[in-house]
């Protein structure tokens, strides 16, 4: 979509950021013309941060300490609710969820919500997160902003090339392009290791290494920083705090059937690994999971409310002063995606609404995600069940983030520069080439991979994209696998379906196909030799198709013309798998969740990788 196909458009666009700008310095002078020391550019941060904090009301302060999703508006524009969390609430760090298709809309957007914080009484300017946008492939991740931000695998993909640098220089391409639209926190990376294979979040993580986890979060959020933390930056929020990968039985704690943590192995110091990396590397923010701890020292009550983990263990021992963000609806249950979804309070689920919002405050958590409720904070303070202190030692971290950011000098973004960000090529080439990369090749019987010497019109039987891709490049699809001289399949890999809009998006459970799509993959097998390329967003067993198959590629987040340049040799697959691939569900039963590579007899071990012995100009 083209952002200026009308000169008018463009002439509209720049009118609105020059009045939003304009309407921004005019309300900085007082009323005796000069600036208070808060909006004086000159003085210095912490000399900033007292003199606002000290003019802000009780209900300013709490509704510092509350971020929420939103969404956009038509056209760009801020929605009544949103409106009214800015306006009513004094809310002013929001979660931009969704997307816009269009960096002139985004950066409006932005713009349009900057000024609506700019017209309350401080004028405390917003900050919007985000999950990551960068990435391609399933799981629970973030969609990227169509066709203006640079396309990469996903982290696993990341993970499978072992490359820092390269790890730096995506982050930092991730950060250019997601502050040219105004988004300045990330709510990313997850330092999450994959130790129980049927856990849903696999896809956001680095896989089952701690030892490749850390080495590749700290150039991510060196990447995402800058040199220098500052108004270039966009602030990480590495997630999730102690690591959520040993899941009892792999179920997701965002569900009642999946709250406990456990830690048979008595390995808790092993996932602490990652995040150890993440607070040298300077992380701005951490997030603690839903989960409760079993059968360990700490109280069985979910990470956010837990005083253990988060101020003995993150604070106390890890040395983390920087904010803790609560997971998002701990508190107040509520809608996600359709689906009513009650309140994560793991192990605290007696308590009232207000008792869990102090509980959080003891525990040492410096604001809450997914809510919308200052009154709770208001009404601890007034009853004296908190002291105004803890609520100020909180208001001025948050407060100093926005100040390091440049937030309070530069509120607004460029829609020129949005659109020209957008555009730089060498963003979406190296992007586009690291997806080629990251596919990892299981197996090659008899070097059939890639196709070199295919001549076209080669008959395909595929299944999982679209049939125009193979033909553009001079091939044809049959119906059949019978008429097929080749099978092309791009499968997903394999989870068990849950109801519910939300928790249908959640792949968890088994990591096995039914038997009933074993037998039709199979007769597919027999009929014609079958090329398979797997999705995997967490391992998965598949020692049948590994059997079965003629080749089989792993992907971590790739589009269909990346896959059929590495089928044909147009580039090549480079990348070593960053976990485990294990046998059957009955091995993963018997691991430990906690514990790394102990899945008996695995199909493939970690680092397994093939290479190509020709490419297509060989």
């Amino acid at each position: 979509m083209a952002p200026f196909k009308s000169g008018a458009r463009k002439g509209i666009a720049l009118a609105l950021v020059s009045s939003l700008i304009g309407t921004a310095l005019g309300s900085e002078a007082s009323t005796n013309g000069s600036l208070p020391a808060y909006r004086n550019p000159h003085l210095g941060v912490d000399e900033r941060v007292d003199d606002l904090l000290q003019r802000m009301t009780l209900e300013e302060k709490a509704g510092q300490m509350f971020q929420q999703y939103i969404t956009a508006g038509p056209n760009g524009t801020v929605d009544e609710t949103t409106g009214q969390w800015v306006d009513e609430l004094l809310m002013t760090h929001l979660a931009f969820l969704g997307n816009i298709p269009d960096p002139v809309e985004a950066a409006e957007f932005h713009n349009r919500l900057q000024q609506r914080a700019l017209d309350t009484r401080l004028g405390i300017r917003i900050t919007l997160s985000t999950d990551s946008r960068h990435h391609l492939g399933p799981g629970f991740i973030g969609p990227p902003a169509d066709g203006y931000f640079s396309r990469w695998p996903g982290f696993l993909g990341l993970a499978a090339l072992r490359d820092p640098e390269l790890v730096r220089k995506h982050a930092d391409i991730a950060r250019e392009e997601s502050i040219s639209i105004g988004l300045r926190l990330a709510l990313h990376p997850q330092a999450d290791l994959s130790t129980e294979p049927r856990w849903a979040r696999i896809a956001e993580s680095f896989g089952e290494s701690a030892e490749l986890s850390a080495s590749l979060i700290a150039p991510y959020i060196e990447g995402l920083h800058t040199e220098e933390f500052g108004p270039n930056s966009m602030a990480a929020c590495t997630k999730a705090f102690p690591g959520g990968g040993p899941l009892q039985n792999g179920w997701d704690s965002h569900f009642t059937y999946g709250m406990n943590q456990t830690y048979p192995g008595n390995n808790l110091d092993y996932h602490l690994i990652p995040f150890k990396a993440a607070i040298k590397a300077g992380t701005r923010q951490i997030l603690p999971y839903y989960s409760r701890p079993i059968n360990t020292e700490y109280e069985e009550v979910g990470f956010g409310f837990n005083k253990g983990i988060i101020t003995d263990l993150l604070k106390g021992e890890l040395g983390f002063d920087g904010i803790v963000l609560t997971d998002f609806g701990l508190i107040t249950g509520g809608d996600a995606a359709g689906q009513y979804l009650p309140a994560r309070a793991w192990g605290v689920e007696h308590l009232t609404d207000l008792e869990r919002a102090a509980k959080i405050l003891d525990a040492g958590c410096d604001q809450f995600g997914g809510e919308t409720r200052p009154e709770l904070v208001i009404q601890l303070v007034q009853d004296g069940t908190v002291p105004i202190e803890r609520i100020d030692y909180s208001v001025r971290k948050l407060l100093k983030e926005k100040f390091l950011l440049g937030l309070f000098d530069q509120p607004f973004v460029s829609v020129e520069n949005a659109v020209r960000v957008s555009k730089i090529e060498e963003f979406h080439r190296l992007a586009n080439k690291t997806q080629r990369r990251a596919y990892t090749l299981l197996t090659n019987r008899d070097d059939i991979l890639p196709l070199t010497n295919q001549a076209a019109p080669t008959k395909f039987y595929i299944e999982g994209f679209d049939a125009s891709f193979l033909e553009s490049r001079g091939h044809a699809v049959v119906a059949t696998a019978e008429e097929a001289d080749l099978a092309l399949l791009r499968l997903q890999s394999p989870f068990e379906p849950h109801e519910g809009t939300f928790e249908a998006t959640f792949h968890q459970g088994s990591l096995e196909f039914s038997s009933e799509e074993k037998a039709r993959q199979a007769a597919i097998y027999k009929a014609v030799p079958t090329i398979v390329e797997m999705q995997f967003d967490r391992p998965a067993a598949i020692p049948e198709i590994v059997e079965q198959a003629v080749a089989v590629l792993a992907s971590f987040g790739a589009t269909e013309d990346a896959l059929l340049d590495v089928v044909f040799g147009l580039a090549g697959p480079e990348g070593k798998l960053p976990y485990d691939l294990p046998r059957s569900d009955l091995a993963v039963e018997a691991n430990l969740e906690d514990v790394p590579f102990d899945t008996e007899d695995p199909v493939f071990k970690f680092g397994h990788g093939l290479r190509y012995t020709r490419t297509a100009s060989s």
